[in-house]
């Protein structure tokens, strides 16, 4: 296989992870929780889809046609929430990762080099993935840290458990070596 073809597909598995990651944080808090924020500066879970949400459809929405940053996006809308209810934040949410994975899943591996515009800035399709490879997994950081303190001590860990790596790593070395890949692991433990 060549290796654009691998770096597709190891790509379409790190967006999937962050997906799982977000919404077991989700899940873990009360529909009512999603919503809170803790100061004007700071968001709620369910800002935080909307603006994910807002990105994804704009980024990946034609993106080998049409800039990125559409000019139907209203990125500061996106930071007034106006989510009511757990099913519209999923909605939401699950929307902007369907147009994600429908646009990857529409590359083929000679596309990666071709140049594409956001905010009228080139970069190649795997630039524009790694961007948002790095965009993505910083607001699902945000999601997750907002719901352990919402929880405030009844946290499920999604990860190796805090005072668990010991045990973790002696689980992992206890077993053959593999080429088995780290995020097929953690997608299998998220299910």
């Amino acid at each position: 296989m060549d290796t654009s073809q691998l770096y597709l597909d190891s790509i379409k598995k790190q967006f999937q992870y962050y997906k799982a990651l977000g919404e077991k944080a989700m899940h873990q808090v009360e529909a009512e929780q999603l919503f809170v924020t803790y100061n004007d500066d700071s968001n709620s879970i369910a800002t935080i889809v909307k603006h994910l949400w807002g990105n994804m459809l704009s980024r990946w929405t034609d993106f080998l046609t049409s800039d990125g940053e559409k000019a139907w996006r209203d990125r500061d809308a996106e930071f007034e929430n106006d989510i009511v209810s757990r099913e519209m934040l999923l909605e939401k949410w699950n929307g902007g990762w369907t147009c994600l994975f429908d646009a990857l899943q529409s590359i083929k591996p000679d596309q990666l080099t071709q140049i594409i515009y956001i905010r009228n800035e080139g970069h190649t399709v795997m630039e524009a993935i790694n961007r948002q490879l790095a965009h993505y997994p910083y607001h699902v950081g945000q999601m997750i840290y907002a719901a352990k303190m919402l929880k405030n001590g009844n946290w499920e860990s999604l990860s190796v458990p805090k005072n668990g790596s010991k045990q973790y790593n002696a689980k992992k070395f206890s077993q053959d070596k593999s080429t088995k890949n780290f995020i097929d692991d953690e997608l299998k433990k998220l299910e």
